[in-house]
């Protein structure tokens, strides 16, 4: 019993002291660096929302998803449930529609009605999935 306590004690000590003696401990990555990437990742979070919004407002837009049967206004407050790669081509999909619609054309061309519909129907898949 003498033996198990000494060796208890020996251990105890042993941990403590490496402990002691390793001083603060580094990462590798610093808590700013780290804070920038988070607020990097928000950032185009944020802007990819924004770019969907803004191709779910486009009158344009709203008229091909009533043609479809489509509420424009359940798609737009699903916005902000989606997340990661659902989320980027969401954004590639508004940020061409909001490329061919800028300028106020009026008339959509066959690509633009195209693009449109593969946006809605992507935010659409995504809603229906979650």
């Amino acid at each position: 019993m003498q033996t198990l306590r000494k060796l208890v004690f020996l251990l105890a000590m042993m941990s403590l002291s490496t402990a002691v003696f390793a001083g603060p401990q580094q990462h590798v990555v610093s808590p700013d660096q780290l804070a920038a990437a988070v607020a990097g990742h928000a950032a185009a979070q944020d802007a990819d929302r924004t770019a969907i919004r803004e191709a779910l407002a486009a009158p344009q837009v709203r008229d091909v998803a009533a043609s479809m049967g489509v509420d424009a206004t359940r798609l737009a407050s699903a916005v902000d449930t989606m997340n990661g790669t659902d989320l980027r081509q969401a954004a590639n999909a508004a940020r061409q529609v909001n490329q061919q619609l800028v300028g106020g054309a009026s008339t959509i061309v066959i690509s633009t009605t195209t693009v449109i519909i593969i946006l809605l129907v992507i935010i659409l898949l995504i809603v229906a999935l979650k």
